[in-house]
C-alpha cells in the first residue's frame, strides 16, 4: 500500500478512540477488544487487534482470507480463548465468563452442521430445549422465529429437503433461538442467490431495529457498505480501521459528485482556472459529461463556493453532493495483495 492510500485513512488508533470506544461509556459496548493475541504454531492469526463494537449496532468484519475474521469471531463466542489481552462481551471476559457469554449471544458459522432428518420445527425445538426452554416457551419462541424467517409454511418439512437459501434461513433462526442480545454472523450470505440476499439482509435490519447487536463478517462489500453502520477491517491479524462507516467512506481526498442535466464534456477545461479545485473525473458509469467528481482544496474553496462557480460557468446542475468513495475502494487501499 502506497503512502498516498495511508493517507486517505483515519489511523486505526484514532478511529477506535473517537468512535467506538466513546460507546463504551455512553451507550455502552456489546464487544471490546484489546490488544488481542492468537497464535496457531508459528502462525500468527491475530497480533493485538483492538476494536469495540456499540450496542445495538450492525457492525461488518472485513478481511482478505487468511485474515484472522473466523478466529477474531471463535474467540468472541468462546470457541477459542485470547491467548494474550482481553476481549469482552458486554463487559463479560470471554476466558471467566464461558457461561454467561454463551447465554448472551448467537453464533451462525459459516458451514455449520444440521441434523438433516429432523423437520425444521423438531430441529429448532431441539435446540431450544439444550437451551433450557420449557415446551411452551419453545412453542411460542420458535412459531416466532419462523415468522421472521419466513419459514412458517415449511415447519413440518425435513431439513435435507430445504434449499441452501431456506437452510440458512434456518440456521438463522437456530442462532436466535435463546434470544440472544448479540448476533455473531460468519458469511451468512454465502451460496446465496441475489434474492434470497436481499432478503437476509431485510431480516438483519429488522433484528437491529429490534435492539439487537449484529457482528457479520463477510465478503459482499456492496451490501456491507449499505446494511452496517459501522466496520472494522482485518488485513494478516492487524486491525486496519475500526469505525463508523461513514468516516471511512469520507476518508478520501475532499470532492463533490456533480450530475448535470445535460452533456457539458468541456467541464474540466472551464474549471482550471477556479482556485481550490485541485481534479476533475468524468464518472464513468453515467454517460460523457453528464457525472462528474471534483477534488477540491476545502481550505481554499467551500461547497457554496464550488457551486456558484459551475453555475456561472453554465453547468445545468441535477444533483450536487459530497463525493464518498465505495467500501471495496477503501479495502484494497488498506490491505495487502496475497493470503498468509
Amino acid at each position: 500500500m502506497n503512502d498516498a492510500s495511508k493517507a486517505d485513512v483515519p489511523a486505526t488508533e484514532t478511529a477506535v478512540g473517537a468512535d467506538l470506544f466513546e460507546a463504551e461509556v455512553v451507550g455502552g459496548a456489546a464487544i471490546v477488544a484489546r490488544d488481542v493475541r492468537f497464535s496457531f504454531g508459528r502462525h500468527e492469526a491475530l497480533a493485538g487487534v483492538s476494536f469495540a463494537v456499540a450496542q445495538g449496532s450492525l457492525h461488518g468484519f472485513v478481511g482478505p482470507n487468511g485474515a484472522g475474521k473466523t478466529t477474531c469471531l471463535k474467540l468472541i463466542c468462546t470457541l477459542l480463548p485470547p491467548q494474550d489481552g482481553t476481549l469482552q462481551v458486554f463487559g463479560l471476559d470471554v476466558r471467566k465468563d464461558v457461561r454467561r457469554v454463551r447465554r448472551r449471544i448467537g453464533f451462525m458459522p459459516d458451514y455449520f452442521s444440521m441434523y438433516r432428518q429432523m423437520t425444521v420445527y423438531e430441529y429448532l425445538d431441539f435446540f431450544g430445549a439444550a437451551y433450557g426452554l420449557s415446551t411452551k416457551q419453545r412453542d411460542r419462541v420458535i412459531r416466532e422465529l419462523l415468522e421472521l424467517t419466513d419459514m412458517a409454511h415449511r415447519a413440518d418439512d425435513l431439513v435435507q429437503g430445504l434449499s441452501r437459501g431456506m437452510q440458512q434461513r434456518v440456521g438463522l433462526a437456530r442462532a436466535l433461538i435463546n434470544d440472544p442480545e448479540l448476533l455473531l454472523l460468519d458469511e451468512p450470505a454465502s451460496g446465496l442467490d441475489p434474492r434470497a440476499r436481499i432478503e437476509l439482509m431485510e431480516i438483519l435490519r429488522a433484528l437491529r431495529d429490534m435492539g439487537k447487536t449484529i457482528f457479520i463478517s463477510s465478503h459482499i462489500l456492496s451490501e456491507l457498505a449499505e446494511l452496517c453502520d459501522s466496520v472494522t477491517i482485518i488485513d494478516r491479524g492487524r486491525i486496519r480501521y475500526s469505525g463508523r462507516m461513514e468516516r471511512l467512506l469520507d476518508a478520501a481526498h475532499p470532492g463533490y459528485r456533480v450530475e448535470l442535466a445535460e452533456a457539458f464534456p468541456e467541464l474540466p477545461a472551464r474549471l482550471r482556472s477556479c482556485d481550490g479545485v485541485t481534479e476533475v473525473e468524468a464518472v464513468s458509469e453515467r454517460p460523457a459529461g453528464l457525472a462528474w467528481v471534483i477534488r477540491v482544496d476545502e481550505s481554499r474553496l467551500t461547497a457554496n463556493d464550488l457551486l456558484q462557480a459551475l453555475i456561472a460557468q453554465g453547468a445545468r446542475i441535477a444533483a450536487f453532493q459530497r463525493a464518498k468513495r465505495h467500501l471495496n475502494e477503501a479495502f484494497l487501499a488498506l490491505t495487502e495483495e496475497g493470503v498468509r
